[in-house]
């Protein structure tokens, strides 16, 4: 009987760094075990001890506190056994199969960063994957990753596309640039409102205030109302304005659960364009997940490969050939070395040098999806791997 690929877990402690040791196999030999996929490490029990305040966090609030980029961690220290232990019972018990969840919704007190302030639709994503959880404002996407990196919070919800907008190409550069891994995805239901302050009706507004994507979204409406669009940097943003400020001229679009928190009234409700209006948030933690085969996986990879001609139809094969369902593709030109030269028979020719992001529908635990990596990364010039993960099926 052939034997296949199995993936070993192990961390090398003496750097706290991730590595992966795949088992010996006497057939396709693809060179899997240097992709560095399947990753994981012992979690360091240690916490900043920073406090966060009410205010969401800023970049400069984020790299001040103690363990900041740029700051070597300290190596941890390792307690001398102290001879055995004369009560069994207070042995820690093994860990089995149950102990381990990949379902997003597996903890219940962690801590959720998002984007914006409370009442933003971030917030509604964070509280859809953990409803008990403590959610945590702050003011740009870096903040948020910056937030998980230096255990500040637990996890991130952060928006990557909109079935309206398209893909928010910040985030899918922040995810190259941090470390970070995809748990989870949240699929959103977005319920654009128009809100005021308390006695006003929409006949009576002047202007109207929220982020520009969701002003775009709803322009039909707001041409029929015949008023000014001002762009602001987040939808709750503009409700907080309009309730601090007592601005009667001035609506705000944004989330009824905004107009709860600052006292507004709903003017009309879903008045954006087309009404089936989705955004989808990806979950990111410090650690990836054990991904598994109980229910539809997602996993999430970038790269990029070498210029010719039939190379990208090569890389899509190799999961066309194993029955994969490739979801997404979405290309983004490299910020740092974005033109490459290429010595042609006429002379140099330029080309954007590309990173390829694809989600395809398989889970890692899957042996086709090993392989398919494996087979991908014979010509692809570098490839990471997000994160392999449930997908959101519920709306």
């Amino acid at each position: 009987m052939a034997l296949r690929a199995v993936p070993i877990w192990g961390c090398c402690a003496k750097r706290r760094q991730h590595c992966s040791v795949y088992a010996k196999r006497s057939e396709c030999q693809a060179g899997v075990s240097e992709v560095g996929f399947l990753n994981s490490g012992v979690e360091r029990k240690w916490r900043c001890s920073a406090v966060l305040v009410e205010k969401p966090l800023t970049l400069s609030g984020v790299a001040s506190l103690p363990g900041g980029s740029g700051v070597e961690e300290e190596e941890p220290q390792i307690a001398k056994p102290s001879g055995f232990h004369r009560d069994l019972q207070s042995l820690p018990k093994p860990l089995t199969a149950a102990d381990f969840s990949s379902y997003p919704n597996d903890a219940s007190n962690v801590r959720v960063a998002y984007q914006g302030i409370p009442g933003a639709y971030g917030e509604a994503a964070a509280l859809k994957a953990y409803p008990s959880c403590e959610t945590v404002p702050c003011e740009q996407f870096e903040a948020a990753f910056q937030a998980v990196e230096l255990w500040l919070v637990d996890k991130a919800v952060l928006p990557i596309e909109n079935s309206l907008g398209g893909s928010l190409h910040r985030n899918y550069d922040l995810l190259l640039r941090h470390r970070l891994h995809i748990v989870g995805e949240v699929q959103l239901v977005v319920n654009h409102c128009l809100l005021g302050l308390p006695g006003v009706r929409k006949e009576e507004l002047k202007r109207v205030l929220s982020h520009p994507q969701a002003l775009d979204q709803c322009e039909m409406t707001l041409n029929k109302l015949g008023v000014v669009r001002v762009n602001v940097n987040d939808t709750a943003g503009a409700a907080q304005m309009i309730a601090l400020e007592g601005m009667r001229d001035t609506g705000a679009v944004a989330s009824a659960r905004a107009a709860e928190i600052y006292g507004l009234d709903i003017l009309a409700e879903y008045i954006q364009d087309i009404s089936s209006n989705i955004t989808r948030y990806l979950i990111l933690a410090r650690e990836p997940i054990i991904p598994g085969t109980d229910r539809p996986y997602k996993t999430s990879i970038v790269f990029t490969l070498e210029e010719g001609p039939g190379v990208l139809f090569k890389a899509l094969a190799c999961f066309s050939l194993r029955g994969i369902n490739l979801s997404k593709i979405e290309s983004r030109p490299q910020r740092k070395n974005p033109l490459r030269v290429v010595d042609a028979s006429k002379g140099s020719v330029k080309y954007f040098d590309y990173l390829f992001y694809i989600d395809f529908e398989a889970s890692m635990a899957e042996p086709r999806a090993q392989f398919a990596l494996g087979h991908l990364q014979e010509i692809a010039r570098f490839l990471r791997v997000l994160g392999s993960y449930p997908m959101d099926t519920a709306l």
